[in-house]
C-alpha cells in the first residue's frame, strides 16, 4: 500500500517540529512542498537530504497526477507547507481530496501533527475556547460583508486569517458592525523573534496598525470573542 503523510512543519521557530516529522522527513522518497526553497532551509536545518517537488495552489492538475504516479509506483510521499499543518487553508486538501478519490483504500493517509498558528493563537488568546469557529483566510470581495456580519452575531469565539494587505479595510469593516464591549485579539509573527499579542478590542487593533505601518506584514491571525 502506498503512504502519503501530512507532515507538520514550524510556523516560525524552527524548533518547533517533532521528533516523528523528522524521522520522517528523512524516510519518505520524495516530499511535496509549497516552495521547495522554503522546505530546503528546514531540511537542511536537520540535515535532511531528499528529493523535493513543488505542489501549491497553482499547479496544474499534471502535477496531481505526478504525485499518483509515484504513488501507485510504490514511493512513499511527505507532503509539506512552507508553515504548519498542510490542508488548513491550504491547497494540501484538495491533493488529499485528489488521492482519495483515485486511489481510495489502495493508500494510506497519515497525519503527523505539530505546529498550527490557529492552535497556537486561540491557546494564548484569553478567550474562551471549548468551542470556537475557524473560518480561515476570508474572501476577498464576494461575501465578505456578509461573513464579517455573522462574526459579529455568533455566540462562539471566531478565529480567521488575513493578509497584510487587506488586514486594513477587514478591521475597518468589522469595526462597523462588532459590538465595543467584544474582545479582538491579533497575532503576528507567531513563533518567532518579534512575535506579537495585539489588542484586547478592536479599537486597539486598529490603532496598533495605524501607528505601526513598518510592522503590517506577515499574516495575521484574528480573533473574536463569542457574545
Amino acid at each position: 500500500m502506498a503512504n502519503i503523510f501530512i507532515v507538520a512543519t514550524p510556523i516560525g521557530n524552527l524548533e518547533d517540529i517533532s521528533l516523528r516529522a523528522i524521522r520522517i522527513l528523512g524516510e519518505v522518497d520524495t516530499i511535496l512542498c509549497e516552495d521547495t526553497r522554503v522546505t530546503k532551509k528546514l531540511l537542511q536545518h536537520y540535515n535532511i537530504e531528499k528529493p523535493t517537488l513543488s505542489y501549491h495552489q497553482h499547479s496544474r492538475i499534471s502535477k496531481l497526477d505526478r504525485v499518483l504516479e509515484l504513488l501507485k509506483g510504490g514511493k512513499s510521499i511527505a507532503v509539506v507547507t512552507d508553515a504548519g499543518t498542510p490542508g488548513i487553508s491550504d491547497p494540501g486538501n484538495k491533493l488529499v481530496q485528489y488521492v482519495l478519490e483515485k486511489l481510495g483504500s489502495d493508500v494510506s493517509l497519515v497525519p503527523v501533527p505539530g505546529a498550527s498558528a490557529l492552535t497556537s493563537a486561540i491557546s494564548v488568546a484569553g478567550v474562551t475556547s471549548d468551542r470556537f469557529l475557524f473560518l480561515g483566510f476570508l474572501p476577498h470581495k464576494k461575501g465578505k460583508e456578509t461573513l464579517l456580519k455573522q462574526i459579529t452575531e455568533s455566540k462562539v469565539t471566531v478565529v480567521f486569517y488575513e493578509s497584510p494587505h487587506r488586514i486594513v479595510k477587514t478591521l475597518t469593516k468589522l469595526n462597523q458592525f462588532l459590538s465595543p464591549d467584544r474582545k479582538v485579539v491579533m497575532f503576528r509573527e507567531l513563533t518567532k523573534k518579534f512575535e506579537e499579542r495585539i489588542g484586547e478590542t478592536i479599537e486597539e487593533c486598529m490603532n496598533y496598525i495605524e501607528n505601526n505601518p513598518d510592522k503590517v506584514r506577515g499574516e495575521f491571525v484574528v480573533i473574536v470573542s463569542g457574545r
